[in-house]
């Protein structure tokens, strides 16, 4: 099975290993070479790690009749990335969160552009040994929703001065058994992808619990880590 892969090294790597039990050959390429040499017709699956920062690239998949194209859909949903393109979309299109850490999981989380493709996904799945949930077509899915709205919401306690960062992590992982503390896992994740996607949550929902806390907006702007 030969797969085409865009999407940054990080990204690359993270697929790589949640793919490591199928047999396949991985084809990775930036933006240049997507345009340039990839032929994408000669693929059998596509993955687009980068869909979020560049939704525009949908016009090298949208006419690949029945290809399974999958794409990162978290920062924006399939329908907005649709209406954006304009186009026909012919491929079998799918969401996916490939933010960092999130790809390789045990469960992974996919939306729907065409709800009639639910059988074809299935079918997908099987044949990438995946573990899956579906999930409806909104900006944020579910897993990321709610992290990053414990980490805003950490953000506020600890611009409150009501805790220190490394209490707030510690008593998260004790009470909660989280992997990691909110502060841990913004940096983990990257301050950037956290703040872009409550931005886009925000926008499309206006629910208070989404609104940024300025501290984290001013991480964001300053491009600094929690930790250093």
């Amino acid at each position: 099975m030969n797969i085409l892969v865009r999407g940054s090294k990080n990204q690359t790597e993270e697929l790589e290993a949640k793919l490591k039990s199928v047999s396949c050959k991985l084809t990775c390429v930036d933006d240049f070479d997507l345009l340039v040499n990839a032929n994408v017709h000669d693929y059998d699956v596509i993955f687009d790690l980068k869909f979020d920062e560049k939704s525009s690239q949908l016009k090298y998949f949208a006419g690949l009749k029945e290809i399974p194209v999958f794409v990162s859909a978290v920062k924006q949903s399939l329908a907005a990335a649709k209406f954006a393109f304009e186009g026909e979309i012919k491929c079998l299109l799918f969401g996916i969160n490939s933010l960092p850490g999130f790809l390789n999981r045990s469960l992974a989380e996919i939306s729907l552009f065409n709800p009639d493709d639910a059988n074809q996904l299935r079918h997908w799945m099987l044949v990438l040994q995946w573990d899956y949930k579906l999930v409806s077509d909104r900006v944020g899915m579910v897993t990321p929703r709610v992290i990053f709205m414990i980490i805003n919401e950490a953000c506020y306690t600890l611009q409150e001065g009501t805790a220190s960062m490394e209490d707030i992590d510690i008593s998260m992982k004790l009470g909660t058994n989280y992997p990691f503390g909110p502060f841990e896992w913004a940096d983990k994740i990257g301050i950037r992808h956290v703040f872009e996607t409550l931005e886009a949550i925000w926008m499309d929902t206006h629910d208070e619990r989404y609104k940024i806390c300025p501290l984290l907006k001013t991480k964001y702007l300053k491009g600094e880590s929690f930790y250093p």
